[in-house]
C-alpha cells in the first residue's frame, strides 16, 4: 500500500474557545499550528480561518495572509475549504479560489448538519466544480452521504471534475451518515477505479476510522476541526498531537507517513514549486 497521508484540520468552523482553550484563531496561530503538525507528520492542511472576532470567514485576505505564513515556514499541501460555514452564500463560500490554491474542499450534495442544513444542490455543486477546474485546484470531494459519491461520477460525466478523484469521508455528523466500520467500508467499495479517500470521523470516531483507513488502503484526517479530544474527557493541546498518535499507529501497521511531496505524487499533484 501507499504511505499514509495525513491531513490536519486545525479550526474548522464551529468550535469555539469556549469549548476548545487551545484553538487556534489568529493568523499568527493556525500557522504555529500547521507548522507543529507538519513536523509530527502531517502533509495536507485542510484550511479554515477566523475573522479578528473569531468568528469563521472566508475572506479572502484573511486566507491569503495565513497562506504566506504557512507557505513560508512548511511544504505542506494548503486544501482551502470551500464548505465555509453553514449559511454563507456561494460566493462567500468561493473567494480564497481567488488565491488558486493546490487543493480545496468540494462538498458533494446537500445533508443535514446537526439542527441546520448543508445546502449543496446541483447547480452549486456545478459552479463550484468548473471554478475549480478553471482555477487548476484539485478538489477533494468531502462526502457525508453515500449519495455524494453519484453526485460527483455526475460532474465526472459533464466534464467537470478530472479523474483520477480524492474523496473525503466525513462520518458521524449529527442528520448524516454514521460513524461506523460497516459505513466506511461501503463507501471505500463505492468509489470508481484508481480513486483515493481518506475519512474524518467526528468527535470520538476519529481514531478508530482513522486506524481503520490505515488498514484499508485509505488516508487519514485528524484535528480540532472534527474532534478536540484526545481521550474522553481530556482535551488535546494540540492538534500535533492528534497528528502523531496516528503517525506511531501508522508506523506500527507498516504504513509510515507521506511528506508533502510524496502525498503530491500519490494525488497526481504537481511538484511544488
Amino acid at each position: 500500500m501507499e504511505k499514509l497521508i495525513i491531513t490536519v484540520a486545525p479550526v474548522g468552523a464551529e468550535v469555539t474557545r469556549r469549548e476548545q482553550p487551545y484553538l487556534p484563531v489568529t493568523p499568527e496561530e493556525i500557522a504555529k499550528e500547521a507548522v507543529a503538525a507538519r513536523e509530527a507528520g502531517a502533509a495536507i492542511i485542510h484550511l479554515h480561518v477566523r475573522d479578528e472576532a473569531g468568528k469563521p470567514t472566508q475572506d479572502v485576505n484573511t486566507f491569503a495572509r495565513v497562506m504566506e505564513l504557512i507557505k513560508s515556514q512548511t511544504d505542506l499541501i494548503i486544501q482551502v475549504s470551500t464548505g465555509g460555514a453553514v449559511g454563507m452564500t456561494a460566493e462567500e463560500r468561493l473567494q480564497p479560489l481567488a488565491l488558486k490554491p493546490e487543493m480545496a474542499s468540494l462538498t458533494g450534495g446537500t445533508c443535514n448538519f446537526g439542527d441546520e442544513v448543508f445546502y449543496n444542490p446541483p447547480p452549486l455543486l456545478e459552479a463550484f466544480a468548473r471554478r475549480m477546474l478553471e482555477s487548476g485546484v484539485k478538489p477533494e470531494i468531502e462526502v457525508f452521504e453515500a449519495g455524494m459519491i453519484q453526485n460527483a461520477l455526475a460532474l465526472v460525466k459533464k466534464g467537470l471534475l478530472k479523474p483520477p478523484l480524492h474523496f473525503d469521508f466525513v462520518l458521524g455528523v449529527p442528520g448524516a451518515a454514521p460513524a461506523t466500520p460497516r459505513q466506511l467500508l461501503y463507501l471505500a467499495e463505492s468509489l470508481p477505479a484508481g480513486a483515493t479517500w481518506s475519512v474524518a470521523g467526528v468527535g470520538r470516531h476519529q481514531l478508530p476510522l482513522a486506524t481503520l483507513a490505515i488498514i484499508l488502503g485509505g488516508h487519514a484526517r485528524v484535528g480540532f476541526e472534527d474532534n478536540i479530544y484526545y481521550r474522553k474527557g481530556e482535551l488535546a493541546q494540540s492538534n500535533a498531537r492528534l497528528v502523531a498518535r496516528v503517525v506511531r499507529l501508522a508506523g506500527e501497521l507498516g504504513r509510515p507517513p507521506a511528506a508533502p511531496d510524496e502525498a503530491r505524487r500519490i494525488l497526481g499533484l504537481a511538484p511544488r514549486q
